[in-house]
């Protein structure tokens, strides 16, 4: 056999099997449940993290994040989001906007736009809390003419047949809601988030249910400015922030533990999620600007062909006068 037809095969295998996968998942069981996207840096892209963090920044704030997981598997994800929020003192709270879009392979697509508020309440003068709520439009699409099947395959020429395969799915839509809390201190902060609170049907099938399971993360961490000397003090431009959040939807689950330490306009971080990504974190604040790059080192099974998985952010935290300070903001990382 020659080298040519020999890669052939092996790619027509390894596509073939893909289809097999999504069809058997998607297509052909009476119920499935589906899982939400997720983007490493957290703190980057806080309102997809937990509604109540809608307006903490006081000022006009706008996030873009990109990432691309597993770009060593030709069925790849790829999920990009936008967000804008601010808090007005006239509504006691933030308001905030979300669009997101989670692509699997071409053939798959989640679209998401939210509409988020949050109430912040000021219990003492060193502790504050939000509670935040968030209102989504859902869209979830099928392109069949980006899947293949086995009897599209010639052994020679590769994919140059119809499938006898009969179109099935299109898109599907509807409203999803999220809701969350925030309490906060000038070096503490600790949140919880509940997600798909009405666990939507998404399936593309007519007589099919493929819920949505709801999704419960909390997430707690330290903003601990330290000296070199190993003394705590308020004025030193050295910040460590030590993470931990962990996640269940469905019967996946998830536990993260990190560590972020800012020095001046650079930061690092490291993360752990358990029994599946190392992940090495940097960031650059310039001006209004913040700027980050993480990579997962993919540590399961998978880490042979996945590549691991890459991921951007990019934040403007724009500067503004408030007539008068009343609401404390809240001291977290941004990545």
């Amino acid at each position: 056999m020659t080298t040519r037809l020999k890669i052939l095969n092996k790619f027509c295998m390894k596509t073939f099997g893909l289809a097999f996968v999504f069809s058997y998942f998607f297509l052909n069981t009476e119920k499935v449940s589906a899982q939400d996207a997720e983007f490493t840096q957290f703190y980057a892209s806080p309102i997809f993290l937990n509604p109540a963090f809608a307006g903490t920044h006081m000022c006009p704030r706008i996030t873009l994040n990109h990432r691309n997981q597993w770009p060593g598997v030709p069925a790849t994800f790829v999920t990009n989001a936008f967000s804008y929020d601010q808090h007005i003192d006239g509504l006691h709270g933030g308001l905030g906007l979300m669009v997101v879009n989670d692509r699997m392979a071409n053939s798959l697509q989640n679209n998401r736009v939210s509409a988020v508020y949050s109430y912040q309440m000021k219990l003492s003068r060193k502790f504050s809390v939000r509670v935040g709520f968030e209102s989504t439009f859902w869209q979830k699409k099928l392109d069949w003419n980006q899947l293949t099947f086995g009897d599209m395959i010639d052994p020679i020429r590769g994919f140059v047949y119809q499938t006898g395969d009969l179109p099935r799915g299109g898109s599907k839509s509807g409203i999803d809601l999220s809701a969350g809390f925030l309490g906060f201190s000038e070096q503490f902060y600790f949140g919880f988030a509940a997600h798909h609170l009405t666990e939507p049907n998404e399936s593309l099938l007519t007589n099919r249910t493929s819920p949505l399971p709801r999704k419960y993360t909390g997430h707690v961490g330290f903003h601990i400015p330290w000296s070199g000397n190993g003394s705590i003090y308020r004025e030193t431009e050295t910040i460590v922030s030590p993470n931990i959040l962990y996640r269940r939807q469905g019967s996946a689950q998830q536990l993260n533990m990190g560590l972020y330490v800012q020095k001046g306009p650079y930061v690092g971080g490291v993360w752990y999620r358990n029994q599946d990504a190392f992940i090495i974190l940097l960031g650059m604040e310039v001006g209004l600007i913040k700027i980050g790059y993480s990579y997962d080192v993919t540590v399961s099974s998978l880490s042979m062909a996945t590549s691991g998985s890459h991921e951007l952010s990019l934040q403007i935290n724009f500067d503004c006068q408030p007539k008068k300070r009343t609401y404390r903001t809240i001291s977290c990382p941004s990545f």
